[in-house]
């Protein structure tokens, strides 16, 4: 299949951790002509390597060659291919040498007019006049320069069969050159092949202390996670975020820590993320705060959830309401809790978190405050366990000496054998009191 972007889908999985791993894609490969192609003028190249015995050029033919090359340096293809055309009419009174030259003026005006299939056609007939016609350095060049216009035109099989020619008579071999055939593989569907390749591009150049291409790195992570190779997808995300640090390292390289239980790794590099801007989604910036708070650092899980409200990049529902409250008790911050678990309770269609909010008042001594919260837990209803409440209500009443309210609410939640043996005590004691009162006031 022909892929502009060179990218394939891979399915996402959800770590140990509950941090959803972000996917590794294999890496977009936007060739630009000038950066896959080392097209140079034939001029230069004529010169170059003469270890065979060619034929000479003539003069007159060095001079109309002139003529293109003057039209090519300013850049005029229309007069280049023009002066190539009247060049052509004649070209069965050129020998084999002088053919090839203009042929491949030829396919230089028609690369740097992106014409490429023609391009291909005229360095094609380069090679039609006899390798035996041409300098080894113009026949190298010329398949190479065929083969990366076969890449560029996305022509995976032809792309191959030139490049492995030139592979086969080539005496240097750069890394560069396998990283083009790897990925060229990779294209073709062969990723056994690709990967040899890259590994052998990265490891010539990390072997001469240089610091590989990005989209190398790139392509080998993406065969390693194919492999489930998560220890050698986490080597190659280590060298991204030391040499190209960006935000989807640090969070794909976060994933990796995850999967492999070094969870402290995990949670410096997600926090570096982070720190960086890469966490722009609800669900990244969520996986954050609980992260901290799983790592006992409820306070800074806090701080990240607010700022995402803040920035309206963590929307304003119960649930989230409810875990920055969460966040802030884990934290002992009771009272930045409390607003943000009243809010939650507003948004909620059940009573349950006004019932949490009531429990807490009740632990503050701050009855009212209690009773409110119980009132309007039960108006909403869908409470888990009622009878806990009617006991937390039951108390706050007692507490504000309202003893009747208090021995009422209190013998709803005998209806409940789990709450009846403490309901029971609380009624005992509420009846004393009321009595004690009593007396008092005589």
């Amino acid at each position: 299949m022909k892929l502009t972007t060179m990218t394939k889908g891979i399915s996402r999985f959800v770590l140990r951790t509950s941090v959803a791993l972000p996917l590794v894609l294999a890496p977009a490969v936007s060739v630009t002509v000038l950066e896959a192609l080392g097209v140079s003028a034939p001029y230069a190249q004529a010169a170059a390597e003469e270890t065979r015995k060619v034929p000479a050029m003539r003069e007159n033919v060095f001079k109309k060659l002139g003529a293109v090359q003057e039209a090519a340096d300013a850049e005029n293809w229309p007069a280049a291919l023009q002066a190539l055309r009247e060049m052509e009419s004649g070209a069965d009174k050129y020998n084999a040498y002088e053919r090839a030259q203009m042929y491949y003026f030829y396919g230089f005006v028609y690369y740097s007019m992106e014409r490429y299939r023609d391009a291909i056609n005229a360095y094609k007939k380069v090679l039609a006049q006899g390798v035996e016609n041409i300098p080894v350095g113009v026949e190298l060049n010329t398949l190479k320069t065929i083969a990366q216009l076969y890449f560029v035109t996305e022509d995976w099989s032809n792309a191959l069969n030139y490049l492995n020619q030139w592979f086969s008579r080539a005496d240097t071999i750069g890394a560069a050159d396998y990283a083009l055939r790897g990925q060229v593989y990779y294209q073709a569907g062969q990723e056994g092949k690709a990967l040899a390749d890259i590994n052998k591009a990265v490891s010539m150049y990390e072997a001469e202390g240089k610091v590989p291409k990005e989209n190398w790195y790139g392509l080998q992570r993406y065969f390693y996670f194919e492999k489930n190779d998560y220890k050698k997808v986490t080597d190659i995300l280590e060298k991204l975020v030391k040499h190209y640090p960006k935000g989807e390292y640090y969070k794909q390289l976060s994933g990796m820590y995850g999967e492999l239980k070094r969870e402290k790794d995990q949670l410096h590099m997600m926090e570096a993320a982070y720190i960086a801007g890469a966490l722009e989604k609800e669900k990244e910036l969520l996986n954050m705060a609980y992260l901290f708070m799983g790592n006992e650092m409820p306070y800074k899980g806090a701080k990240v959830i607010k700022k995402g409200l803040d920035e309206k990049k963590i929307e304003r529902t119960s649930k989230n309401l409810e875990t920055l409250a969460q966040a802030y008790q884990m934290a002992q911050e009771l009272q930045k809790a409390i607003p943000e678990l009243e809010g939650a309770a507003k948004l909620s269609d059940k009573g349950e978190l006004y019932s949490r909010l009531a429990g807490i008042y009740l632990d503050l001594d701050k009855n009212e405050q209690a009773v409110t919260m119980a009132k309007r837990a039960l108006n909403k209803g869908s409470l888990k366990r009622p009878d806990q409440l009617y006991i937390v209500l039951g108390m706050a009443h007692a507490n504000l000496k309202q003893y009747d309210e208090a021995l009422e609410t209190l013998k709803k939640a005998l209806k409940d054998e789990r709450s009846k043996k403490f309901a029971e005590q609380w009624i005992s004691y509420v009846e004393n009191e009321k009595k004690r009162e009593e007396q008092l006031a005589i």
